[in-house]
């Protein structure tokens, strides 16, 4: 059975600025003031608290609603959002429809200039990814749709652009990345439909690449013809576990006590957060130590301990491992396949899937996890020890590799 919901009586009341201030949201509607002073106007109250000037007309039996533009604090006044009223009412009694002029008008812009917006009014703000889709989308898009009218472009427009990029997987991200910009101008009104809908994407396969004991050697070695930042963080993912992208963003001051301590949230202009916004704790070893030691007065100052030339944190890791494996001639390694190699060490010594999940910071949403608020600290800095032991006895080429310490039941074991 269908319940319906039940009909509000209209708010309608003389507004004032004071009106506009103390308009408040309601969790499971808009709130809609209708002015008794400009007919037609009303103030509208979005659940978000997001408030705009609307002004609501007749046209061939049917409601129009004509978005004026953001009110409150900063925004139209009240006295200006009356006079636009006015004026967008003087076409309506003339035949017009300004509700659709607006959005004729708004189409006539080309795809470059609605891929502009994106980036100004959305991505820049709300997407820490933004620059590797808008790479993606000059690279790709921009030569081939650029110039084309947004609103006209086509489902096969977008097909044939994307048939002339090789890679499946590349095909994917441009997709997708176009995908954002067109969901992006359908919801603020730019376009009238996403052409990338019902486009199906390629069917992909989980890396599941893991160093062999000989290419950690190997790539170890490589790391050393890179410039000694990068070959430093390149390092420091293999021997920690850690996504590259965090590595990369070491802060100085989350370094304490043999411990990196990294915040689940972002910190604005110097830290990302975690993947899962989870704060994490990680037991540096030895090696990884030493590794610090070295870069501990070469940060310039900026508290990153892996900064480039320019002083922010250390980029392209993933081009300097494309570069080693093609000097190497082996099978193509990425920045995250050092992540897995250590993961997979934790568990070829022994330590468990849940030892690896936990040092990874893989989100746990088990019940146990809810309850057990062990800190494992002395279990993490034995694992991290015999891992980081394993590698730099394969490095060096050591006899003794695959006797590192195990663990010893009921102490490290997990």
């Amino acid at each position: 059975m269908i319940t319906k919901r039940p009909k509000r009586n209209p708010l309608k009341k003389r507004i004032t600025e004071l009106t506009v201030k103390r308009a408040k949201p309601q969790a499971d509607h808009v709130v809609n003031t209708w002015d008794t002073k400009q007919s037609n106007l009303l103030l509208r109250t979005q659940p978000t608290g997001h408030k705009t000037w609307v002004v609501v007309y007749p046209r061939q039996g049917r409601s129009r609603w004509l978005t004026l533009g953001p009110a409150g604090d900063g925004a139209i006044p009240l006295d200006e959002a009356r006079t636009m009223a006015a004026e967008a009412m003087l076409k309506v009694y003339k035949g017009l429809d300004p509700a659709a002029d607006k959005r004729a008008e708004r189409s006539k812009g080309t795809f470059a200039e609605l891929h502009q917006r994106y980036l100004t009014e959305h991505a820049k703000k709300h997407n820490k990814s933004w620059k590797q889709a808008d790479a993606l989308i000059r690279r790709h898009v921009i030569p081939k749709l650029g110039k084309l009218s947004a609103a006209g472009i086509t489902r096969d427009d977008v097909k044939t652009m994307l048939g002339k990029i090789g890679a499946p997987i590349s095909q994917n991200q441009t997709l997708a990345s176009l995908s954002a910009v067109f969901t992006w101008g359908v919801k603020e009104g730019i376009v009238p439909a996403n052409p990338c809908k019902l486009i199906t994407r390629n069917p992909t396969q989980d890396r599941d690449r893991v160093l062999s004991a000989s290419e950690i050697a190997l790539v170890w070695q490589a790391f050393d013809s890179l410039d000694p930042v990068h070959a430093a963080a390149l390092k420091t993912v293999l021997l920690t576990g850690q996504r590259p992208g965090e590595v990369s963003n070491m802060r100085r001051e989350h370094i304490k006590d043999g411990w990196w301590e990294l915040p689940g949230a972002p910190i604005p202009g110097i830290w990302p957060g975690t993947k899962n916004k989870q704060s994490h704790r990680v037991a540096l070893s030895e090696p990884v130590c030493r590794i610090l030691k070295v870069y501990e007065a070469l940060d310039g100052g900026t508290g990153y301990v892996f900064a480039g030339q320019n002083g922010k944190a250390v980029r392209d890791l993933d081009d300097d491992m494309r570069a080693i494996t093609a000097k190497l001639g082996i099978d193509k390694v990425t920045p995250h396949d050092l992540r897995r190699t250590h993961g997979s060490t934790i568990t070829s010594l022994g330590f468990g899937r849940q030892a690896m999940d936990r040092i990874l910071n893989h989100a746990d949403r088990s019940t146990g996890s809810i309850y057990d608020r062990y800190g494992y600290e002395q279990q993490d800095q034995h694992i991290m020890e015999a891992v980081a032991a394993r590698i730099m006895a394969l490095v060096e080429g050591r006899e003794d590799a695959d006797n590192v310490a195990r663990p010893q039941f009921g102490k490290t074991a997990s």
